[in-house]
């Protein structure tokens, strides 16, 4: 957490010629104090830089002679403005203009912390960054100072310079040599109070965005490595399926070839474009045997999963009951983005290029798997377009080493829409049991028990026992995901809850909200049925049993904006739902219109959030819309089908995710103000979002949905 850091953990890099470097530990136990000498057993770097601490354990500033403030940033950016949002911390704290502030992806490091997810980029950032920032200017400052010969403290910063009262100004890369050497700064170093931030939270359009829009932005597809050829692999029909016997010979004949070598996964060419590559391929003869899901498709699995859910406490006596069942389907990552990596893999050392949240775990991974040490393994962390916690896992990387080794030449893999569909990662299906058991006007028991399909995967493939999926006896104990409680959102009376789950040979990965989006919904749609079984209004429901201030301001907040109780034609309503997790809140209102129930269409929708300080207002905004659109069509429209063994859909054309047409006609965000430390945002809106589209939908079709997506 940013409020651990005190500004003794700073350590201070001096170089000795034109850069000013300073660094702050991430995750580290101990550093040496602040302004610390170097030593005779300091490391040196190849450019002649005096450090206290290793560089791979640091999140990095350094101020260039071209006046550039340069963080190299132990995080991925996939999208959700990461880049942006520290820019911003670093640009408020130096007194920089943002234009002068990059911030270049650091590659694997062997210590630290590089990990990208759980909503924790920002607000474990946000200490480090602006007291590394801060520590920066008071170097700068100091260092003008003795240049003019002028008492620090009557020196002021602005637009990436120093200026003295007298009008003389330096920019801060011509100061840079001697601040450099600056070991005890002669003014203060501390952060800035809130009261003074004029960039943090302050709206800010994303310093990428020009590069984006106009394609300059560079992803894992766009790198030139030399040599590397353009590679894709011929893949199973189903999942888990094997490579018996290939006949390549009309392949390997064909234009461009240059290479066809097995893999785990399927046979891969390597090709001189894409388009020779993925001909070859289809000319491929290959005899799959097939996987161990074979004789397994959807209704079989939501069958053992509903035997896999624990039993229910009995509820207390005299109380009535509001229950429901819910089963959540398979949905994939898709992000917009395919799966990409270069590699080149020699006999000493190894070379990959791509997007990664977790470059250090694949490190360890891909050296493992082409029998290296980590230390000869170099992974660069390339941007990502999208990712909702795909990339996570590093197959594709894996898969492309393991290419190169066998091809003997760098590669650059490409999977499919189709192979990441069919062949990656997705949110494991799930069924809920819950019971609200009320008595005099409220609730005394809230009891939630959930079984969800787990993976039965080994290193190389399916489990050694080969099994299609079994129930595995769930254990007591709390569920695995946030629940109303003593400690959580309602004030519910006792809560209870259990987990099982069933095994299957199924790649499973952590999805945008993870447990929450599937937990949380659920138990929104049973609030407002125990809010329709007591004759409350829903609004009214929640505010009289939320046990946060934050979380009914949030909700009073969407109420009003949203207009909450206006008449609405036949066929059309609204729904509410409010979600508590990473120290931040959120509500959601949406309005639906389902005149047809079989193609309903959210028409407005509007959040309002509690995130603490909101680095980027603007880039909140955005990460709600994103959520909102994930509840859309998690709900409504999205997931995927498990037929004999395979998944059926293969693209956007069949995996139903919404469309411009299918968008809200009305978004708006509300941010709350708030000057405590930022909380976690990124997948916050997901469960309020699509607990507040299946309100919409029940309201206004007086159904009881049950089964998402709810065309599934």
């Amino acid at each position: 957490m940013a409020r651990q850091w005190s500004r003794r953990k700073f350590v201070v890099y001096s170089l000795a010629a034109s850069t000013l470097t300073v660094a702050a530990p991430l995750g580290c136990d101990a550093a040496p104090a602040e302004g610390a000498e170097p030593t005779a057993a300091t490391p040196r770097r190849p450019s002649g830089v005096l450090v206290t601490g290793a560089d791979e354990e640091m999140l990095v500033l350094e101020i260039t002679e071209a006046n550039k403030v340069v963080v190299r940033l132990p995080r991925v950016e996939v999208g959700q403005g990461v880049t942006t949002a520290v820019a911003m911390m670093i640009a408020e704290e130096l007194d920089a203009r943002l234009a002068d502030v990059d911030i270049p992806l650091a590659d694997a490091r062997a210590k630290g912390n590089q990990f990208t997810g759980g909503s924790s980029s920002v607000s474990s950032l946000y200490g480090p960054a602006r007291e590394l920032a801060a520590l920066a200017r008071a170097k700068l400052v100091t260092a003008a100072a003795r240049r003019w010969r002028l008492p620090a403290r009557f020196l002021r910063t602005h637009s990436t310079r120093v200026i003295a009262p007298d009008g003389r100004s330096a920019t801060f890369g011509s100061l840079t040599a001697s601040a450099a050497r600056v070991t005890r700064p002669a003014v203060s170093s501390r952060p800035k109070p809130a009261s003074r931030h004029r960039v943090i939270g302050r709206p800010t359009t994303r310093i990428d965005a020009r590069d984006i829009v106009t394609g300059r932005a560079t992803y894992a597809g766009d790198l030139t490595v030399a040599g590397a050829k353009p590679t894709v692999v011929a893949r199973p029909p189903t999942l888990g399926g094997k490579l018996v016997s290939v006949d390549s010979r009309a392949a390997r004949a064909m234009p461009g070839v240059h290479a066809v070598v097995r893999v785990a996964g399927g046979v891969a060419v390597v090709a001189e474009s894409f388009h020779h590559a993925f001909k070859a391929r289809d000319a491929l003869r290959i005899t799959w045997a097939p996987g161990p899901l074979v004789s397994l498709s959807d209704a079989a699995i939501r069958s053992r999963l509903r035997a896999a859910v624990p039993r229910l406490d009995s509820p207390p006596r005299g109380s009535a009951q509001t229950e429901g069942e819910f089963e959540f389907a398979f949905v994939s990552h898709a992000p917009m983005e395919v799966l990409t990596a270069v590699a080149d893999v020699r006999a000493g050392h190894a070379e990959i290029w791509f997007s990664s949240q977790s470059p250090m775990d694949a490190r360890e991974s891909i050296a493992s798997a082409v029998g290296l040490p980590a230390s000869k393994v170099k992974v660069h962390v390339v941007r990502g377009g999208g990712s909702f916690g795909r990339r996570l896992n590093h197959d594709a990387a894996i898969e492309a080493a393991l290419i190169s080794k066998a091809a003997r030449r760098p590669v650059k893999l490409m999977w499919s829409r189709a192979d990441d569909i069919r062949h990656g990662r997705m949110r494991p299906a799930s069924h809920h049991r819950i019971r609200a058991s009320h008595a005099r006007g409220r609730v005394v028991a809230f009891a939630h028990a959930v079984a969800s399909v787990s993976e039965s995967y080994e290193a190389q493939g399916v489990s050694a026992q080969g099994h299609v999926g079994h129930a595995v006896t769930p254990a007591a104990g709390p569920a695995a995901g946030p629940l109303p409680s003593d400690s959580g959102l309602y004030n519910f009376g006792r809560v209870s809850g259990n987990t099982g789950s069933v095994e299957l040979a199924i790649p499973l990965g952590a999805w945008r909200s993870v447990d929450s989006g599937t937990m949380r919904t659920a138990e929104e749609i049973v609030v407002d049925e125990v809010a329709r079984s007591l004759g409350k209004d829903p609004v009214a429901f929640r505010r009289g049993t939320l046990r946060n201030k934050a979380v009914k301001a949030v909700l009073d907040k969407v109420a009003d904006a949203g207009d909450w109780g206006r008449t609405l034609p036949q066929g059309q309503a609204q729904g509410v739902a409010v979600h508590e997790e990473y120290g931040s809140c959120v509500a959601c209102l949406v309005e639906i219109d389902a005149t047809d129930p079989m193609d309903p269409r959210v028409t407005r929708v509007v959040m309002a959030a509690d995130v603490g300080t909101a680095v980027n207002p603007r880039g909140l905004e955005a990460q709600l819309m994103g959520t909102a659109i994930d509840g859309i069509s998690t709900v409504l429209r999205a997931g995927l089908h498990i037929d004999r063994g395979a998944v059926r859909e293969s693209s956007y054309a069949d995996f139903h995710y919404a469309r411009q047409r299918h968008a809200p006609l009305r978004f708006e965000a509300h941010i709350m103000p708030s000057r405590r430390e930022p909380g976690g945002a990124g997948e916050l809106g997901v469960p309020a979002a699509a607990g507040a589209v299946a309100n919409a939908y029940a309201r206004a079709t007086g159904s009881r949905p049950r089964r998402f997506p709810l065309d599934f």
